[in-house]
C-alpha cells in the first residue's frame, strides 16, 4: 500500500511538471519550457512538503489543544495508539457542514480536522466512528497523495484561470485566445478525474479499517448517513480543489455530477460497513 501510494505521487508530480512545461511552450515557445519547468518544480515542493499547510489554511482550520477540548484529544491519542501510530495534531473547522480530513505527508507529520458542524450536532459515538476512518487514512499512508492532488488540482485550476490573460503565444493568434478558454474548463476538469482516480476505493479501505479500529462499523455508518444529509442541506464554502480530502464529499449530487465525484456512492459505503458488522 505504502509503496503504491508512494508510486502514485511521483506520477502526479510528474504530470504536473509536465503540464506546466506544455504551458509553458503554449504560452511563450520554446523558451517557455524552462519557465514551466521552475513553476512545476516550485508547485511540486509546495505540493509535497507544504500541502498540509496549503490545506488546512483553505479549510480556515485552527489547532485546538488538550485544555480546549479534552474528549476530542482523549479519542484520538486512543484510536491512534490502537492503530500504532503516533496521535496527530487536532484542529477544528468553522465550516457549518459537518465533515472532517485528515492531512500530512506521513504519520509523524499528520492532523485531523473536524468541522464546528459536526462538533455541535453528532454524538460522541459518531464522531469516533469518523476519526477512525481518518486514522485510518493516516495508516494507509493516503494522506500525502490526497492532500497534494488536492493541492495540484487548486494551482492547475488558477494556472488555468491565468492563461486567460495570456491568450497564447501571440495577441495576433485568434486560435490563443480558444486555446486558453479550452484551458480554462479542461484543466479544472482533469483535476477532478486525478481526485477521482485516486479516492474512491481508498475510501472503502478506510471505512473497513476504521469500523475496526472503533470497535463498531455501526458508529460510522451511523456518521455516514448523518453526514450524507447534512452536507445536502448546509453549503460547504470552501475551495472545491481539496473536496477529495473530506469523509464525506460536500453538497455531491447524482447524474452527470456523479461521473466526477471523489467519493464512492455513500449508500454502498453504509451497506459494506453493516455487513461488516454483521461479519459479512
Amino acid at each position: 500500500m505504502r509503496a503504491l501510494n508512494n508510486f502514485k505521487t511521483a506520477m502526479l508530480l510528474s504530470f504536473m511538471m509536465a503540464l506546466f512545461m506544455a504551458i509553458g511552450y503554449f504560452i511563450l515557445g520554446p523558451r517557455g519550457v524552462m519557465f514551466g519547468f521552475l513553476f512545476g518544480g516550485l508547485s511540486n515542493i509546495l505540493a509535497f512538503f507544504y500541502s498540509d499547510k496549503l490545506a488546512l489554511t483553505a479549510m480556515g482550520a485552527r489547532e485546538v489543544q488538550r485544555d480546549d477540548l479534552p474528549w476530542l484529544h482523549d479519542m484520538v491519542e486512543r484510536l491512534a495508539a490502537r492503530a500504532g501510530l503516533p496521535k496527530p495534531r487536532v484542529y477544528v473547522c468553522p465550516q457549518p457542514a459537518p465533515n472532517a480530513f485528515a492531512t500530512g505527508r506521513n504519520p509523524q507529520h499528520s492532523a485531523v480536522a473536524v468541522t464546528q458542524g459536526m462538533l455541535q450536532n453528532f454524538p460522541a459515538h459518531e464522531i469516533e466512528g469518523v476519526l477512525a476512518h481518518e486514522l485510518a487514512h493516516i495508516k494507509h499512508r493516503d494522506v500525502l497523495i490526497s492532500t497534494v492532488a488536492a493541492t495540484l488540482a487548486g494551482i492547475i485550476s488558477y494556472a488555468a484561470w491565468m492563461m486567460m490573460w495570456f491568450g497564447g503565444r501571440g495577441r495576433d493568434n485568434p486560435l490563443g485566445a480558444i486555446g486558453a478558454l479550452a484551458m480554462v474548463i479542461l484543466a479544472p476538469l482533469a483535476a477532478m478525474l486525478i481526485q477521482a482516480a485516486i479516492s474512491r476505493q481508498r475510501e472503502f479501505a478506510a471505512d473497513s479499517y476504521g469500523g475496526e479500529l472503533c470497535g463498531d462499523p455501526r458508529k460510522l455508518a451511523a456518521a455516514l448517513e448523518r453526514l450524507h444529509v447534512g452536507n445536502q442541506r448546509i453549503r460547504t464554502d470552501t475551495n472545491p480543489a481539496f473536496h477529495n480530502m473530506y469523509i464525506m464529499e460536500p453538497l455531491s449530487g447524482g447524474g452527470l455530477a456523479g461521473l466526477f465525484s471523489t467519493h464512492p456512492p455513500t449508500e454502498k459505503r453504509i451497506a459494506a460497513l453493516r455487513s461488516q458488522a454483521l461479519g459479512g
